[in-house]
């Protein structure tokens, strides 16, 4: 039996982001192909658009990354002709510059998401940062906003919510710092950025990985100068399967730990600067990144414009880890306020796309559209009985503000055997199961393809609801999410 208890905190719609970097195909034949057969006016395809919405993405995190690090947004902007072509050193790309911050605005607009722009705190400074904000989000009557106005967007853009670099504790990022000297580069930027607009949104770079011989200490350092400055701080994390699936499955407990480490210097920066300010972790990038991946990144390679990298085809245990990741990032929700699935298209992303072809959803999108509609509800915490055969399964259980229903997600780890899951919802007033869906496939390893993109997709799971109790059946190996209408109680 499963058993729920108390609220944890309210899953922000932001939990159910993503992110799109100038890597590989991510952009050019991703979310931009001019001259596809369902290309827009403005280039965006279509045919990934509709994706984006039905998958429930929030927000979108730009343009990087380790990109971003080397990126001079003025390359991005005014007539498309006019662009120079660059060297990307971070993905060993040419780099056409043919979509920037412009394009990005409107596609955000289209894709009905909330754009969340990276500045460049690598080779980049406080002054580039300062005018790529008043280029976008100032209204008129300034050179940088009327050259905003002449590139064809009268609106400012409104950019609220803003990430001062990306990755900086890694030796790999253009302008790596220590510690210290991001720490001071970051409350300048963010002090700046404040006298331009006190609102805005700011999110500080935390650990690239838990791995980081800095994580922990580099969190504290940087917050300890910043944190009466920003609302938010990164981390970023991936996980890998190696060859040893039972560990890959138990990828979620990492999660778990890196998180509440997190959180744990956070309130520890807190007491120490007797700051009352509430500072929140933005989980800005997180994914399944398998080591196969990457092979296209290897020394020698020579620069190309768009490469096919990093294009994974995830597989039915890779879609059932992120099931589980998204479990853990929700039931965070005291302390996690953003989380971006990295990436979207192509590159590491729930989304495929050929050129001049298909989309298709991978094996990913599933529980993450599932849990996306888990967003703005309250999410409570379950135990499972010690010892049962349900401690294989992972549950998860949201409410919605009005009460009306309840959402249930849970995630079948054991590879051997099925189990049977009933859940105590009595206390919710549960009157019929309104929609379950089951992800399962025999073949652990089975994926999508562009040959065959319904490989591992949802089917309608069987459930019983008697006495208040949900009762479901799931095979090894497998996700479920279930959506029950309840009675509103008085």
């Amino acid at each position: 039996m499963v058993s729920v208890g108390e609220p944890i905190g309210v899953a922000d719609p932001r939990l159910f982001g993503s992110f799109v970097e100038h890597l590989g195909r991510g952009v050019y034949g991703g979310i931009f192909e001019p001259g596809h057969p369902r290309a827009t006016v403005e280039g965006f395809r279509g045919d990934v658009l509709e994706l984006v919405r039905e998958l429930g993405v929030s927000v979108v995190r730009y343009p990087g990354g380790n990109f971003v690090s080397g990126y001079n947004w003025r390359d991005g902007i005014g007539p498309s002709t006019d662009r120079p072509r660059r060297l990307d050193l971070a993905w060993k790309s040419i780099e056409t510059n043919e979509f920037g911050t412009d394009e990005f605005a409107a596609w955000c607009r289209a894709a009905e998401v909330e754009p969340m722009l990276a500045v460049n705190l690598g080779l980049g400074d406080v002054r580039s940062a300062l005018e790529l904000l008043e280029y976008t989000n100032y209204s008129s009557g300034t050179a940088l906003s009327d050259e905003r106005r002449s590139n064809g967007a009268a609106d400012p853009h409104d950019v609220r919510l803003w990430c001062l670099g990306n990755e900086l504790d890694g030796p790999w990022q253009l302008g790596h710092r220590s510690a210290e000297e991001y720490a001071e580069l970051a409350a300048a930027s963010a002090s700046a950025m404040r006298m331009f607009d006190q609102d805005l949104e700011l999110v500080v770079v935390g650990s690239s990985n838990a791995d980081m011989e800095t994580f922990g200490s580099w969190e504290a350092t940087v917050l300890s100068r910043t944190i009466d400055l920003v609302d938010f701080i990164s981390c970023h994390i991936y996980f890998y399967n190696d060859g040893d699936l039972p560990a890959f499955l138990g990828s979620a407990a990492a999660l778990d730990r890196f998180l509440e480490g997190v959180a744990s210097t956070i309130r520890h920066v807190q007491t120490v600067t007797r700051s009352s300010r509430d500072i929140r972790i933005s989980l800005d990038e997180w994914n399944v990144w398998n080591y196969r991946a990457y092979d296209a990144l290897k020394p020698g390679r020579s620069f190309e414009q768009a490469p096919r990298l990093l294009e994974e085809e995830y597989t039915l245990a890779d879609a059932v880890v992120v099931g589980t990741l998204l479990q853990s990032i929700i039931s965070h929700a005291d302390v996690v306020a953003i989380a971006a699935l990295a990436q979207l298209v192509n590159v590491i992303g729930a989304i495929r796309a050929e050129p001049n072809g298909e989309a298709w959803r991978q094996s990913i999108f599933y529980p993450f559209a599932a849990v996306a509609r888990s967003a703005g509800h309250t999410v409570h915490q379950t135990a499972v009985r010690s010892g049962s055969p349900e401690s294989d399964a992972r549950v998860t259980v949201t409410r919605s503000a009005d009460g009306e229903s309840v959402h249930v997600h849970v995630a079948h780890l054991a590879l051997d055997r099925p189990v049977d899951v009933e859940i105590d919802l009595a206390e919710f007033w549960p009157e019929r199961v309104a929609h379950a869906e089951l992800l399962w496939h025999p073949d652990p390893y089975a994926s999508n393809t562009q040959e065959d993109p319904v490989t591992v997709a949802p089917s309608t799971l069987e459930t019983s609801l008697r006495g208040g109790r949900l009762s479901v059946t799931l095979p090894p190996l497998s996700w479920a999410s279930m959506r029950v209408a309840c009675r509103v109680s008085g």
